[in-house]
């Protein structure tokens, strides 16, 4: 699986400070369940790309260290191929500055529309194009899918998305880091309360009004209702507070 992200910004090259991470080296990073790698098979003035691979370690997904399931994933699967939590998990590990939106070097670039562009192979989509555009559409992104052909031809539930607009490069990763689980419906470790939290982090600003925000938050938290009402209350407890001009007030319990 891979996530690659590019722009045409002049310099197109200033990424590199937006991302921390210099064009001219691999990078890599070690996670819970394997290895994140990340390159730019593209760095001129003109246009610069980059693109995170995830090497995903079978044996750690049967041993179950780090990661839910356990026994149950020694059977076929398509969790080590497959853009998933996995791949959110990775974002967070290796871009967190840039998901942020802080740069040392440029900030001012780092609070600007760019133009950005985006691509996610293979993206589980349960639900199909439909939601693809559904969850992306409405945050301004326009939205290419294409179906990821099965053996002998046959369909199947795993889409190649791509993602242009301009927007802050802090915007597309947060969208990325939420919605990709979101279209798998699915999530490799235990969900918890503190999920809430990364949730309300990575959506500030955007997932409080998006037509689709229930079922966003349904998926991202496994359907566990504890959590989503939870969620959901702390969320309209942020809008109600910006709306009368307090700030964020505290959120509310999720017991």
């Amino acid at each position: 699986m891979y996530l690659s992200v590019a722009t045409t910004h002049q310099p197109a090259t200033d990424l590199g400070y937006l991302l921390h991470k210099h064009p001219d080296r691999l990078h890599e990073a070690d996670l819970a369940f394997g290895k994140a790698y990340l390159f730019y098979p593209q760095a001129t003035a003109e246009r610069c790309e980059m693109a995170l691979v995830l090497d995903i370690d079978p044996v750690t997904l049967v041993r179950g260290r780090g990661v839910k399931g356990g026994l149950q994933d020694q059977y076929v699967n398509d969790r080590p191929y497959a853009a998933s939590s996995f791949l959110s998990v990775a974002l967070a590990r290796t871009l967190r500055t840039a998901m942020a939106g802080n740069s040392k070097d440029r900030p001012e670039l780092a609070h600007s529309t760019l133009p950005l562009e985006a691509r996610v192979v293979p993206l589980p989509a349960r639900g199909g194009e439909p939601l693809v555009r559904q969850l992306f559409e409405p945050l301004g992104w326009s939205v290419g899918v294409e179906p990821v052909i099965g053996p002998g031809g046959t369909s199947s539930r795993y889409v190649s998305l791509r993602l242009s607009g301009d927007a802050r490069l802090s915007e597309l990763l947060n969208h990325l880091y939420v919605l990709i689980p979101v279209l798998d419906d699915e999530k490799h470790y235990w969900v918890g309360d503190d999920e809430i939290a990364k949730l309300l982090e990575r959506g500030a600003g955007w997932l409080e009004q998006h037509p689709a925000q229930e079922l966003i938050v349904t998926r991202y938290l496994v359907h566990r209702r504890t959590l989503t009402r939870a969620a959901l209350l702390s969320s309209l407890r942020r809008i109600i507070d910006a709306a009368i001009g307090a700030g964020p007030g505290p959120n509310f319990p999720s017991r």
